[in-house]
């Protein structure tokens, strides 16, 4: 799994690496069983303190996404995919909410927010107009 850290964005660094993991389970591409890297060895690949590492899987532990398995590292629990699938949505409904509050509130209209979500949505997707 790619981990990617925008060390210029709003979103804590270690947010960032809960909602990666999170994201990779809900679409499968860390499977129930699978180990994440270790808290080093994710430091050093996207040059992140292993405290902030750690503070993310100690968080990603917490909502039963992995467990500790002693001697083999952080494991992605049987019950991780479908608290993934929801837990990805909640996360995207609320970076989504808070941008549209945002653009609500900058006087924008209504089709006007969604032309920009259309364009945004079409450049993502690769399909630039």
């Amino acid at each position: 799994m790619l981990f990617r850290i925008d060390a210029y964005s709003t979103v804590p660094i270690y947010e960032q690496i809960v909602s990666q993991v999170i994201f990779g389970v809900a679409a499968g591409v860390l499977r129930s069983g699978e180990l994440i890297p270790s808290v080093r060895e994710l430091g050093e690949r996207v040059a992140v303190h292993p405290n902030t590492v750690a503070r993310a899987y100690q968080e990603l532990e917490r909502q039963g996404v992995v467990t500790a398995r002693r001697g083999r590292g952080m494991e992605v629990t049987p019950e991780a995919p479908k608290l993934c699938q929801t837990a990805r949505r909640e996360i995207l409904c609320r970076r989504l909410r808070e941008t549209l509050r945002e653009a609500v509130s900058s006087q924008l209209s209504l089709e006007e927010i969604r032309r920009l979500v259309e364009e945004e949505l079409a450049r993502v997707n690769g399909q630039v107009k």
